[in-house]
């Protein structure tokens, strides 16, 4: 490293190991070569590195302080250029698509992306952009085929999409909901405002607190008890002087007046026979006569 400043960077496939081995290494990674070295204080050291060429580890081993290892490059394989310009404008076109829904990426970083003319560049442009967990992130470091490396890109693109476009309906509806609250709210205010003012609210509280009341104690079913207090919500935004007021206040006492669990003994009377008292047993020969 002293001699050519280069390193072998590698993740471990575990974080949270504290001292990893050799076997807690990937064994693909990136050749880099190292631009600046800082010691802190607490003796650390920070390093500014930029990456070179991805490189599989051949050979490695601990030598205590550090790991030394061996590496060879890995090489792109022979590819279709046809396919491969294709495969570009559409990563392109997609991840514009994926700014757009994710406001965490600024958009300066797609007019930095349509300057890069090396494909290979490009896709791990795009891939350092993405919130690709490790195993993810190390499968595109993987595959030395530029091509295959953009379409699993734009394969997690159109799943990042379908994700973001879920959040924002999601989103929408809820922000509709709470304007609508507010708008009820500012709506209601401003009604009991102009009902102060006329001086029509001294009892109107009270008897809707009270059919309030009612409408719980009535027991009422499931379908009986949203529409009473459907209506309650109606009155409280009506003017109490109002005819219409009274009309909607007199169905709901009914509503609260109906015994929707009570249940009364029907006794069953026979229609016809020797149990009814207006008919008679008839004669071979006679007239049925009916009898008050």
């Amino acid at each position: 490293m002293d001699h050519d400043k280069k390193i072998m960077l590698v993740a471990q496939k575990e974080a949270s190991t504290d001292e990893p081995g050799v076997n807690d290494l990937f064994t693909v990674g990136t050749v880099a070569s190292i631009l600046q070295m800082l010691k802190l204080p607490d003796g650390t050291v920070k390093v500014l590195v930029e990456g070179l060429q991805r490189a599989r580890i051949s050979a490695l081993s601990d030598n205590g302080e550090h790991f030394s290892a061996k590496a060879e490059y890995l090489d792109s394989p022979a590819i279709d250029e046809r396919e491969q310009e294709v495969l570009v404008r559409t990563a392109i076109s997609q991840f514009e698509g994926y700014i757009k829904l994710n406001k965490k990426i600024p958009p300066e970083v797609l007019t930095s992306l349509n300057s890069i003319d090396d494909p290979a560049r490009l896709a791990d442009t795009i891939a350092a952009h993405m919130p690709l967990k490790l195993a993810d992130k190390q499968s595109v470091l993987e595959m030395s085929d530029v091509n295959e490396r953009l379409e699993y890109l734009m394969a997690m693109m159109e799943s990042e999409i379908d994700l973001l476009q879920v959040e924002k309906r999601i989103r929408n509806r809820v922000k509709k909901q709470m304007e609508k609250s507010q708008r009820e709210y500012y709506l209601n205010e401003q009604m009991k405002a102009i009902q102060k003012e006329l001086g029509e609210m001294d009892d109107a509280p009270d008897e809707n607190e009270a059919l309030k009341r009612k409408i719980d104690a009535a027991k009422m079913p499931k379908e009986a008890k949203e529409k009473a207090e459907a209506e309650l919500q109606k009155l409280k935004m009506m003017s109490p002087m109002s005819a219409e007021a009274t009309v909607v206040r007199g169905y709901i006492d009914w509503m609260v007046q109906v015994p929707w669990n009570a249940r009364s003994k029907v006794k069953k009377r026979p229609a016809s026979g020797a149990g009814n008292p207006r008919y008679r047993p008839l004669r071979s020969g006679t007239r049925q006569r009916s009898y008050p």
